[in-house]
């Protein structure tokens, strides 16, 4: 099968990279663009690993052809610091222990970054619906609530 050229947008910038057909997102991305922060934990949207946002909807790159990204706005978790300062949600994560091993930690960051985009006063129940995806081995859910919700209080203002 012939390779296909990708051009398509990741976290503001444009980006070109040459695929095989059957490639996923998540090991484009790694393997082609150099961004290995989406972690791959199951190869089949089970964990929410390897989540990111395509278009604004929030999906599990392991589940997504990188030929799919053509045209495409991509956000991934190297995307979410501003230069040297990190974003609240990934400070309230290390503030507030939300986070062990590291391996599902990109994903959860992305979705709930994308809930509060989307919702920025979630009460538990809606974090806790919204990573519902997201599987965590290490940390157990409730510091990751917790961080979620103090970092939604921050970006308020509140």
């Amino acid at each position: 099968m012939k390779n296909i050229h990708v051009s398509t947008t990741v976290n503001g910038d444009e980006v070109e990279f040459v695929c095989p057909p059957q490639e996923t997102l998540l090991d484009a991305l790694r393997d082609r663009v150099g961004l290995s922060g989406a972690k791959e934990g199951c190869g089949t949207g089970d964990c929410g690993a390897c989540s990111v946002e395509l278009n604004g909807r929030l999906v599990c790159s392991c589940l997504v052809l990188g030929a799919e990204a053509q045209d495409a706005e991509i956000k991934t978790i190297e995307g979410m610091a501003t230069g040297d300062k990190l974003h609240p949600l990934q400070q309230s994560f290390i503030d507030n222990a939300a986070l062990q091993c590291g391996i599902c930690t990109p994903g959860i960051l992305v979705a709930a970054k994308n809930l509060l985009e989307r919702n920025p006063d979630p009460t538990d129940s809606e974090i806790r619906y919204w990573l519902a995806g997201n599987l965590c081995r290490c940390t157990g859910y409730d510091k990751i609530i917790k961080a979620v919700q103090i970092a939604a209080a921050e970006m308020r203002g509140a």
